[in-house]
């Protein structure tokens, strides 16, 4: 296991090397006498007066450093709001910091910062945003009549009732200043450009960080819709309902004129990842393959999925013969049921270990690119076909620690917890799976 591990790790910093902010910002953006270029459009600086930079995520800090790098002392002014732990001293923007999944007074500060920058943008001026993963939870900006309180416990319920991203962003929208091209519309009638590195499945920007600079195609209806599936309407506060219901809370929609001088621009993805350790395995010897980045649903019905996958290849060699590097990647949800720790990653790893139970030579790595596992410290956790027998050893039961939502403290005592550290960056979850 332990030269398995190895190659795993190795094969997981290769994909979040390809995704790193700094490197994907600079891939996609050039300047040179006064022309940028951005991959096939461009922007005649001598037309702008002022260079306005704005942005959110986990990524933020280090898109920023690369627009520092790039415009230099032609930036105006800038403020960016990232995660606790991935913040990092710049020049010329100004780096904040605030919670997430579940938004802080933090995040609060730092969302009137940057809607402050936007309204201070004129018709002559250029504005580029900066949005990768976690930007939803770090730009609060509720709608009047709804409290930070309301939304964290909007954010804490839908996460809970096991809502994927799409509808969580869906409510969130609905309540926000930011979300939904609200900012888009706080900065018209100035320039836009929004560089995104994504974290959601299928890379649409009216869902990355909520869309805040892309026209919203769901509506206030779509957002109550959601409260009801999950049985929340009744659970959340009066002022949530009362924003839902008014017409003022509407979200700007597409042929909007304020979205004529916006553009966004996706920059990285989890196929970027994926399409990067791809490469390294083959450069190890392996046969690989990316059967999907647009893995979701819930994680039980994903790991029966990825176990089928990796049996057909161990019996048939399809889709692709051993030895071989099978990937995945996407985002799962998780029905929080018990009160345990553990994330979306380690709990996938935990029901594949019961999959794969004694097969020889199948390792596997299932992590989130940003570094951070649920509530946890882990990315997520190895498995093989020795972890069931491992942990009987150690009296440790998986059913029991998946009724509790308890997998981190499943895969600590048996050292299979994958801990890397924030990453500065992300692109949602990969599965890593080597078939020998």
């Amino acid at each position: 296991m332990r030269q398995a591990k190895r190659i795993l790790k190795e094969l997981y910093m290769a994909g979040i090397k390809a995704v790193h902010p700094a490197d994907a910002v600079k891939r996609h953006m050039r300047l040179s006498r006064n022309i940028l270029r951005i991959d096939g459009t461009r922007y005649n600086l001598k037309e702008f007066r002022n260079i306005y930079v704005i942005g959110a995520g986990k990524a933020a800090s280090g898109m920023a450093r690369a627009i520092e790098e790039i415009f230099g002392n032609l930036i105006t002014e800038g403020v960016v709001v990232t995660e606790y732990g991935y913040e990092r001293r710049l020049k010329r923007i100004k780096v904040l910091s605030g919670r997430h999944p579940v938004p802080d007074r933090g995040g609060l500060a730092g969302a009137r910062r940057v809607l402050a920058i936007a309204e201070k943008a004129g018709k002559d001026d250029l504005v580029i945003c900066l949005i990768s993963g976690g930007a939803s939870a770090l730009l609060p900006a509720p709608v009047d009549g709804v409290t930070l309180k309301d939304k964290q416990v909007v954010t804490e319920l839908l996460v809970k009732s096991g809502a994927h991203i799409g509808e969580i962003n869906r409510v969130r929208k609905h309540l926000s200043k930011i979300k939904g091209g609200g900012l888009a519309k706080a900065c018209a009638p100035a320039t836009v450009v929004t560089l995104i590195i994504s974290d959601v499945v299928g890379a649409d920007p009216s869902t990355i960080g909520s869309g805040p600079t892309s026209p919203d195609p769901t509506t206030l209806e779509d957002a109550i819709r959601v409260l009801k599936r999950y049985s929340l309407l009744d659970k959340v506060s009066k002022g949530v309902l009362r924003a839902l219901k008014s017409a003022e809370n509407e979200t700007p929609k597409p042929r909007d004129p304020i979205f004529r001088k916006t553009r966004n621009f996706i920059i990285a993805d989890n196929l970027t990842a994926l399409e990067e350790i791809k490469r390294a395995s083959r450069s190890m010897g392996y046969r690989a393959v990316i059967i999907t980045s647009l893995l979701t649903g819930d994680v039980r019905d994903a790991s029966n999925f990825i176990a089928s996958v990796i049996k057909e290849a161990r019996t048939s060699g399809n889709p692709v013969s051993p030895p071989c590097c099978i990937l995945f990647g996407g985002e799962t949800t998780v029905k929080v049921r018990g009160r345990g720790k553990g994330g979306r990653s380690q709990e996938l790893s935990l029901l594949l270990a019961e999959k794969i139970s004694s097969l020889k030579g199948v390792h596997i790595l299932c992590a989130g690119t940003d570094g951070i596992d649920g509530i946890t410290e882990a990315a997520g956790a190895f498995v093989d076909g020795t972890t069931l027998k491992r942990a009987e050893k150690l009296g440790l039961k998986p059913e029991k620690f998946l009724k509790e939502n308890n997998s981190y403290n499943f895969f600590s005592p048996l050292k299979d917890l994958f801990i890397t550290g924030p990453t500065g960056t992300n692109v949602a979850d990969v599965v890593i799976c080597l078939v020998k």
